[in-house]
């Protein structure tokens, strides 16, 4: 597969988000998940993307068997700094944010052993905490890289002079967003920021939390366990007005000869080679359909009609229910 650049790191171009392994997107299938992973591996898709609060602590614990005896072909990127209660899937209202030193120093611990692993690749702030100086949480996980527990620091839906405060303090590999045909705010400030300061995008949710791939025509094809079932973007008129918005990828793609969900992906893997998308799956089917996305060509004119298509505000509804909104851009 081809590769990519995340600041100093090397990595696969497409990567592979976890988290629906576990929790968040309907019912979960361990064995399929199991094969999904060891297929991304043999197609050279070999970032693995996880979090601590996926399952709870469940997904790194899934991730650590699936590479157990091969951890050399693997790029492995997990999170902390959310502190996650016992809880239905998807409720903020029971989490909390926590970036202290000494809760990211236990994290990366516990998280390590789950993965059962000597050392992670990327180590993510997975939101930040306004209430402890950003240079003392980068200072503690810089501490992580010397002791050669971490060999890369990153940041998750951080404001652009976080950024540039934490760069300071220890280099960013890689600033991870949320960013899509249909999110595309990290274009007004995080991405220029990120390409001045030499780190790397790494957009999650680069299908719209599915919605971009055509499959979803209804609210009720998510089980009842599926946090997009109470996600402002799918409820109500917002669901009806942005199904206009799939028509659109699903006419083009019929044109280019691929799938709507292989364009989504084509038009963020074009937007740069500091790029790396993680689209999420948990099945081996729809990754290799995800993997056939390096291989569609936009062009200038493609380019420009999608970007036609969906403006800055396209989408409708929110990303996240206001308390969400309000862990982003500290």
């Amino acid at each position: 597969m081809q590769q990519r650049s995340l600041g100093s790191l090397r990595v696969s171009a497409l990567g592979l988000g976890c988290m629906g392994m576990s929790e968040f997107y309907g019912r979960a299938d361990e064995a399929e998940s199991l094969a999904t992973i060891d297929r991304a591996l043999a197609l050279g898709c070999t970032l693995l993307d996880t979090a601590d609060i996926y399952g709870p602590y469940t997904n790194e614990t899934l991730i650590g068997r699936a590479i157990a005896g091969r951890r050399g072909e693997v790029t492995l990127a997990t999170k902390c700094g959310i502190v996650r209660d016992a809880g239905a899937p998807g409720d903020v209202k029971k989490r909390r944010i926590s970036n202290r030193p000494e809760y990211i120093r236990k994290s990366c611990e516990d998280s390590l052993t789950r993965l059962g692993t000597d050392y992670i690749d990327l180590y993510y702030l997975h939101r930040i905490d306004p209430d402890v100086p950003i240079e003392e949480s980068v200072g503690a996980m810089a501490e992580l890289v010397r002791q050669g527990k971490v060999r890369h620091v990153g940041l998750s839906e951080m404001a652009p002079e976080t950024l540039r405060r934490a760069h300071a303090t220890h280099p960013i590999a890689a600033a991870q967003c949320e960013y899509s045909l249909w999110t595309r705010d990290p274009e007004d400030d995080v991405l220029p920021t990120c390409r001045e300061l030499g780190v790397g995008l790494v957009p999650y949710s680069p299908l719209g939390r599915g919605f971009l791939t055509g499959q979803i025509t209804s609210p009720a094809d998510f089980d009842a366990n599926d946090f997009r079932r109470h996600s402002p973007r799918f409820e109500g008129e917002n669901f009806e007005r942005n199904l206009a918005l799939v028509e659109t990828v699903r006419a083009m793609a019929a044109n280019k000869g691929c799938t709507p969900a292989q364009l989504a992906l084509a038009w963020v893997l074009a937007q740069g080679d500091d790029i790396v998308p993680i689209p999420g799956t948990k099945r081996v089917k729809y990754l290799e359909e995800n993997v056939g996305a390096l291989d569609v060509r936009l062009d200038a004119n493609d380019l420009a009609s999608l970007d036609a298509a969906f403006p800055r505000d396209a989408a409708a509804g929110e990303r996240y229910h206001p308390d969400g909104m309000r862990m982003l851009r500290q």
